[in-house]
């Protein structure tokens, strides 16, 4: 009788741990995701810095929004970061090395999307925690309102680690660098563009970016239903999420039927 002998990756699949290590040793070995990380991680404080020190903070706004003037910016990073993961390797062609190194697509994908998730909200949390500490020190006591930092600054770091993993959606749709990015800062920036065009669906045209809920969740007075839409900051989150979710499924879809 003929004995049938698979190939190690079947007899021996990648689990997700594995996996996941590997993609966090690509992911500290690439300049390009380094350096935007960094940068990422950088922002939010210098904007507190900046914000208190030219004192250009509004009277109706608050410590916590003023000192995260830039973390609008930093999410748009945090964004970028989760397209370049998956498009750099499409771009360099280094993606069939990794799926021939775990053959299984979604294992890969839950990879990079838990990788990108957890380190965009530890480190928003940090560099917003931060910032809005320097801020509230630099800033003339009593002059502003502090605002409510807790539990507002977890659903800030929340909206990074969503903006990451849509952006990985975006990159894993796009499959190019340069495609990527320029996608993926437009769809954080359209909805509050074309949100007003909706008539009476403004609220909920306005409010699908995560740019939309970090607003709210700062408490900045910039964030205005025409703007950002008029749900609750939380909800706004929940919805985003949601929309998010959608469309990292229909990546994962593709992801699994297109060739590397």
């Amino acid at each position: 009788m003929t004995t049938l002998t698979l190939p190690t990756e079947q007899r021996n699949p990648t689990g997700f741990w594995e996996a996941l290590s590997y993609e966090w040793i690509k992911f500290r070995s690439v300049r390009s995701t380094v350096w935007t990380t960094a940068a990422t991680a950088v922002l939010p404080l210098l904007g507190a810095v900046f914000v208190a020190a030219t004192g250009s903070l509004q009277p109706d706004d608050t410590v916590l929004g003023g000192s995260l003037t830039l973390s609008v910016v930093a999410q748009m990073l945090a964004a970028v970061v989760g397209a370049l993961v998956i498009s750099g390797e499409y771009s360099s062609g280094t993606i069939r090395t990794t799926f021939a190194a775990v053959p299984r697509r979604s294992t890969v994908f839950a990879a990079k999307a838990t990788l990108v998730a957890a380190v965009m909200y530890a480190l928003a949390l940090l560099s917003c925690s931060a910032a809005y500490l320097v801020g509230g020190a630099m800033l003339p006591a009593g002059r502003y309102a502090q605002g409510d930092p807790l539990p507002a600054l977890f659903g800030i770091a929340a909206s990074f680690a969503v903006a990451a993993v849509l952006g990985l959606a975006v990159g894993t749709l796009v499959r190019h660098s340069a495609g990527a990015v320029t996608t993926v800062i437009g769809v954080l920036l359209l909805p509050s563009l074309l949100g007003p065009l909706f008539g009476n669906a403004e609220r909920w045209i306005a409010g699908l970016s995560p740019t939309a809920a970090l607003e709210k969740l700062t408490q900045t007075s910039d964030a205005t239903a025409d703007t950002v839409g008029s749900l609750g900051p939380w909800p706004s989150l929940l919805l985003v999420t949601a929309c998010t979710t959608a469309i990292t499924f229909a990546a994962l879809f593709l992801l699994r039927r297109r060739d590397a």
